[in-house]
């Protein structure tokens, strides 16, 4: 089929397993089965404003389907908000001109909630874009799942199995920490398939009281140790309180200045929250007075080689992305929907999260096997 396509790619936000498997995807069904040609951006969006590129070849994706990470190079940068020096810039205007000087027919942005965002800045500024689902955190909104979950759920549910022989041994009681943003997705699925003790999620607001009654009841019935998994954003009951009361003010503000005050005091909640699963082991020792330790696994969820089925998710969605494009569909992300694709109109997906449900069949499953989620 030839086609006179020229489209770009770039993978941005963080990284994780299955981008490779993606781009070789997108890229080897776009070569080869609809003819077209196509420029890799490094570095994520700060590569289409600084044009600096990669051509995809057949040779260039050759042998990266099992490698970690991003042959491109990924950033966190925004478009309208890019920083240069001392100083931050809407580069959008020279994100069109690159677009335009390469003569490409559409950009493919591959990343999380934040790209997803982006895109459609990108949309509404005159470009065609298309987007893949990527995240370790699974929440972005209308896609089953995100290519990187199924990864980072493994080797978290790895670490939670290695922690339990040292809190057997000690008689201790191990905090794990996981990633997950503010979504409780990969905490409560390592921690049912880790077999924790408790399991803490965004969603549901916890009291450490509860928690440390629920240990001291194991302890009562023999079990001296326990496995508590705590998602990096879960919060106390307080503390949502807190949130609810400052997110409202950010809705009742009555101009820039109040929105701005109670924006500020959301980025200082959440900045000072980064060390909230070192309190609450401190907290749990001295309520249970059994011997607490903290593991965070920060990034070592993100790394490492694809799953089978991240391999698969990656390269189903990336050569229907290359399908949608042959089509000319733009302004969409291509959904994984059971084991189909479907497109989904961007702006149903930008700025919207997928957070756990509180009657979600894992949550109910957790309950059912004893599990202690802090509120109850």
């Amino acid at each position: 089929m030839a086609s006179d396509q020229c489209i770009g790619v770039l993978t941005s936000g963080g990284d994780c397993p299955g981008l490779n498997a993606a781009i070789r995807g997108l890229g080897k069904a776009a070569l080869d089965r609809y003819d077209m040609s196509m420029i890799g951006f490094r570095d994520g969006f700060r590569g289409l404003v600084q044009d600096r590129t990669l051509r995809i070849t057949g040779e260039k994706l050759s042998g990266i389907l099992t490698d970690g990470g991003t042959i491109l190079g990924t950033s966190r940068d925004k478009p309208h908000k890019m920083p240069l020096g001392d100083r931050t810039e809407d580069m959008t205007p020279a994100i069109v001109e690159t677009y335009h000087r390469h003569g490409l027919e559409a950009v493919v942005c591959i990343g999380g909630g934040g790209t997803q965002k982006n895109a459609m800045r990108l949309m509404e500024a005159g470009l065609n874009v298309v987007t893949l689902p990527k995240t370790i955190d699974n929440d972005i909104a209308k896609t089953d799942v995100s290519f990187g979950f199924d990864t980072a759920l493994q080797i978290a549910t790895e670490a939670i199995d290695r922690l339990h022989s040292t809190a057997t041994s000690h008689h201790r009681v191990i905090v794990v920490e996981l990633m997950g943003h503010r979504a409780g997705w990969l905490a409560l699925g390592a921690g049912i398939a880790g077999g924790a003790d408790a399991i803490l999620i965004p969603e549901i607001p916890y009291s450490a009281d509860i928690v440390a009654d629920a240990i001291k009841r194991r302890a009562k019935r023999g079990h001296r140790f326990s496995i508590v998994a705590v998602a990096e954003g879960a919060v106390t009951v307080e503390q949502q309180q807190q949130i609810d009361d400052l997110v409202q003010q950010k809705k009742d503000a009555q101009d820039k200045d109040e929105k701005k005050v109670a924006s500020d005091a959301l980025k200082k909640f959440h900045e000072e929250h980064v060390d909230h699963t070192l309190r609450l082991t401190g907290q749990l020792e001295q309520s249970t007075g059994m011997e607490s330790r903290l593991t965070i696994l920060g990034h070592l969820q993100r790394g490492g080689t694809p799953s089978a089925a991240d391999r698969l998710l990656a390269t189903r969605l990336g050569s229907a992305c290359a399908e949608v494009l042959a089509k000319r569909q733009y302004a969409v992300m291509v959904a994984a929907r059971g084991d189909a694709t479907e497109i989904v109109p961007l702006p149903e997906v930008a700025g919207q999260k997928k957070l756990v449900p509180p009657d979600h069949p894992w949550i109910q499953a957790a309950r059912l096997v004893g599990t202690c989620m802090g509120d109850e």
